[in-house]
């Protein structure tokens, strides 16, 4: 069968401060951050990059914390969730395989317990610093989202690369081709999911940044998502780093691969299909 790949939001964030995040509206207007997860459909079954909120966490908001929920005003629904997606889409919720996760922030992890038989990969240094969170990083991993014991594949880098980054192979032997692409900085084990589509790749960059002006030459944004970026940031120096070297694989590799980050609903759209699975 021919690979297909659907671009979903499984999740809706309400912050205020439009203004210094989008340039428009009044600096304590509300707007809407997307969710953005890839559905893959293989010869073997499904593949989820992601899962944003999931159906516990529609039921019970309170469990993202009122530090996550007075801050980005999180609105979980469960028409949003991976597996409301999945079933919009005509397909079935057990046959998801694998999930390949950027990284285990609260609003990227929440969907796992809806598919409790899936394996879960997770680049190793992620998977270590969110089972036993120090106190600052408390806030963002919410342990409740994998109680119900996933079967976790946890990836080291191989030493392979993939246009001059470190790379490894998350699903050996499944077409297409899904690689982890380590981009640590926003947490300590952060990821950006590359996925080969026909002739070009596209490269899910999780937060490795947040406004698609940031990976632009010469590099813009918004006051508000660098902000966001210091405030939620584990090692801003990677940050950057590996903002500057998205830059790079933009201008020198545009043809080949195309680059969108979790939460900017305007690169959500470029994929939106006719029938609106993607909002």
């Amino acid at each position: 069968m021919a690979v297909k790949i659907h671009h979903v939001s499984c999740g809706t964030l309400c912050p205020f401060g439009s203004k210094l995040f989008t340039g428009a509206g009044g600096l304590l207007a509300p707007f809407d951050i997307c969710c953005h997860c890839l559905l893959i459909e293989t010869d073997g079954g499904l593949v989820l990059v992601d899962t944003g909120f999931g159906e516990e966490d529609a039921r019970n908001p309170r469990r993202l914390g009122l530090v996550f929920g007075a801050a980005l005003r999180p609105r979980p629904r469960a028409e949003e969730t991976a597996k409301a997606r999945i079933v919009a889409l005509g397909l079935d919720p057990n046959d998801v395989r694998h999930i390949v996760t950027t990284h285990l922030d609260l609003d990227h992890a929440g969907g796992l317990g809806d598919f409790p038989d899936a394996k879960v990969h997770v680049f190793a240094p992620e998977y270590e610093i969110a089972m036993k969170p120090p106190l600052r990083e408390r806030l963002r991993y919410v342990q409740a989202q994998w109680a119900h014991n996933p079967r976790w594949v946890k990836h080291e880098v191989a030493g392979e690369e993939w246009f001059g980054f470190e790379s490894v192979r998350a699903l050996p032997g499944v077409e297409p081709e899904v690689l982890l692409v380590p981009l640590v900085g926003h947490s300590r084990g952060h990821t950006a999911v590359a996925v080969k589509e026909g002739e070009r790749w596209l490269l899910h960059c999780g937060d490795g940044y947040f406004h698609r002006d940031e990976v632009k030459t010469p590099p813009g944004g918004s006051p508000g998502f660098r902000f966001f970026e210091v405030v939620t940031g584990d090692n801003m120096k990677a940050v950057r780093s590996n903002q500057e070297r998205l830059r790079e694989l933009a201008r020198e590799h545009g043809g080949e691969v195309e680059l969108f980050c979790a939460h900017d609903p305007k690169e959500l759209e470029r994929y939106s299909n006719p029938a609106g699975v993607a909002n």
